[in-house]
C-alpha cells in the first residue's frame, strides 16, 4: 500500500494549471507541406506525461460538479465561498495539503492526482471523474501518467430465498430482485457480495423459520447481474446442513459465479478467490464471526471462522492469527487484498470496538479493503494506514421489511490505480415491495449516508 497526501504549495498548483493547458497547434503550411528539417532544429523531445489536477473536498461531501472555468478559478484562489461547489455561502478555505482537507469540512485543496488517496472526495470537472476517467479529464499538470484504472463493486447481504424467492418466482425470474441495479453492478470490472443462504434445501433446517435457501437457478441471475464471486462465510450458508452446503459448493465450483469463504475443509474455506483485471491481481478472503454455520476444520466442511464478540465469545487469538497468515500470504501473491468479514451486532449503526481492532490487524497483515456484513443496517467507515474499512454495507436483498433500516444499504464502488485504492463512493439504495434495491434520491439518500458518516471515524466522520 502506498502513502499519499504530501503537502504542495499553492503557488505550484496555480502554475500547474498553466502547465496543464494544451499548447496551440501550429497551422500547416500552404498546400499541406510540413516544415523541413534544418540545421538549427532542436532534437525531438518526448512530451511530458500528464496527470489530473484534482479539486479535493472532505470525504463526507457529495462530489462537486464544476465546469473547467470554475475549477480553474478555485485553484487560482478566486473563489471565496462554497457557492460554486454546493450552492451555499459558507466561507471556503483553500489549503495546500490533503491532511487539512481530511480535518476541515470547509477546506478545499487542488492537488495532482498522484498526491491524493481515497480519504477525500474528488470533484468532477466538465462531467468527468478524474479518478475513473483520467484520460478524459480536462484539467491536468505535468506528472506521472495514471496507471490502469480498475473498478471494484462490493455489496452487502444477499438473501434470495423465502419471500424474496416467492416473489421472484411469481415474476418468472429468479434474478428479478437484482435487475434494478444490474447495470451498475455489471459496469464494474469486478463485483462481489455476501450470499446469505444455501443454494440447496437437501437437509433439515437448522434455524427454523430463519433458515435460508435459494433455488439453484438464482446463480444465472447473479451472473447476469454482474457478480464474479460471492462470500459464503456467514451464519446462513449451513442452514440446511452439511449436504446442502456441499451442494452449494459444487454448484458454484465451476460456474460463472465463484465462491470463497467456505469449503469442504479448512484449506478450501481459506482459499482466496483471485481474479486479474487490467493487469492487476485481486485476492478475496472472507470469514464468519457469527457462528451457526459450522467452522471448517481439517476434515469438516464449513466456513472460515473467527470466534469473537458479540456472538461467538471472546476473541480467539488462534482463529484471527490463522486469517492473518492467509492475508499475509495472499498479499505476497496479488496486488490488492480484500477481506469480507461477517461480524458485529444486528440492528445498530454502531460497530463493536472489536471490529476496529480486528480490522486494524487485517490491514497490518496486508488488507487494502475490509467490507463487512451481518448487522443488516449500514455502519460507519474508517481509514487506517492507507486502507478503507467499511463495517457494514447493510442488506442488499432481504425480506426483512419490519423496519426501515433493514431495507436500506449502500453499494461500495472502489477505484484502483494499479494496486492503489484511489477513491470510493457509497451509493445508497432502498428496497421496493419485491425486495429489489433501487437507487435512493433526495432525503432518503441523505438519511442513509448520514447514518454512515455519523458513525464513521477519522477523515470520514461528519461533524
Amino acid at each position: 500500500m502506498t502513502r499519499r497526501g504530501l503537502p504542495l504549495g499553492l503557488g505550484v498548483l496555480v502554475a500547474g494549471l498553466v502547465l496543464g493547458c494544451s499548447a496551440p497547434t501550429m497551422p500547416d503550411r500552404p498546400g499541406g507541406a510540413a516544415p523541413g528539417p534544418s540545421a538549427s532544429s532542436a532534437a525531438p523531445t518526448t512530451p511530458p506525461s500528464q496527470e489530473p489536477l484534482v479539486v479535493a473536498v472532505h470525504a463526507t461531501r457529495p462530489a462537486p460538479r464544476l465546469t473547467l472555468t470554475e475549477a480553474r478559478a478555485v485553484a487560482a484562489g478566486e473563489v471565496g465561498t462554497w457557492r460554486t461547489l454546493d450552492g451555499t455561502d459558507r466561507p471556503l478555505r483553500l489549503v495546500a495539503s490533503l491532511g487539512e482537507v481530511r480535518r476541515d469540512r470547509d477546506a478545499v485543496a487542488v492537488l495532482p492526482a498522484s498526491r491524493i488517496d481515497a480519504s477525500i472526495r474528488a470533484a468532477r470537472v466538465d462531467g468527468v471523474d478524474p479518478l475513473r476517467r483520467p484520460a478524459d479529464y480536462p484539467l491536468s499538470v505535468d506528472g506521472p501518467a495514471p496507471p490502469a484504472v480498475t473498478t471494484l463493486t462490493v455489496v452487502g447481504d444477499i438473501m434470495l430465498g423465502r419471500r424474496v424467492g416467492t416473489r421472484a418466482a411469481a415474476a418468472g425470474d429468479p434474478g428479478a430482485p437484482l435487475r434494478p441495479l444490474q447495470g451498475r453492478l455489471r459496469s464494474a470490472d469486478l463485483t462481489v457480495g455476501n450470499l446469505e443462504s444455501a443454494l440447496s434445501a437437501d437437509g433439515p433446517p437448522q434455524q427454523g423459520g430463519d433458515s435460508f435457501a435459494a433455488p439453484p437457478a438464482v446463480v444465472d441471475g447473479l451472473s447476469d447481474a454482474g457478480f464474479d464471486a460471492l462470500s459464503l462465510a456467514n451464519n446462513h450458508t449451513g442452514d440446511y446442513g452439511e449436504q446442502a452446503l456441499l451442494d452449494t459448493l459444487d454448484l458454484l465450483a465451476d460456474g460463472p459465479v465463484r465462491a470463497f469463504g467456505a469449503g469442504r475443509d479448512l484449506a478450501e474455506a481459506g482459499r482466496a478467490y483471485v481474479a486479474e483485471r487490467n493487469g492487476v491481481r485481486f485476492g478475496f478472503l472472507a470469514f464468519n464471526a457469527i457462528g451457526e454455520t459450522p467452522r471448517a476444520t481439517r476434515n469438516r466442511p464449513g466456513a472460515l471462522s473467527v470466534r469473537m464478540p458479540p456472538r461467538t465469545g471472546p476473541l480467539v487469538e488462534r482463529d484471527l492469527t490463522r486469517v492473518e497468515r492467509r492475508v499475509r500470504r495472499l498479499d505476497g501473491e496479488v496486488d490488492v487484498v480484500v477481506v469480507l468479514p461477517h461480524w458485529g451486532t444486528q440492528y445498530t449503526h454502531v460497530a463493536e470496538p472489536v471490529q476496529a481492532q480486528v480490522a486494524r490487524r487485517l490491514v497490518d497483515a496486508g488488507a487494502d479493503l475490509v467490507a463487512g456484513g451481518h448487522p443488516h443496517w449500514v455502519q460507519g467507515v474508517a481509514w487506517y494506514d492507507g486502507a478503507l474499512v467499511a463495517h457494514s454495507l447493510g442488506n442488499f436483498v432481504f425480506d426483512m421489511d419490519f423496519m426501515t433500516q433493514t431495507q436500506q444499504g449502500v453499494v461500495l464502488e472502489a477505484v484502483f490505480w494499479g494496486g492503489d485504492l484511489k477513491g470510493f463512493r457509497l451509493v445508497p439504495y432502498a428496497m421496493d415491495g419485491s425486495f429489489a434495491p433501487r437507487p435512493a434520491r433526495g432525503a432518503v439518500a441523505a438519511d442513509i449516508l448520514g447514518d454512515v458518516w455519523r458513525h464513521s471515524a477519522g477523515p470520514f466522520l461528519s461533524p
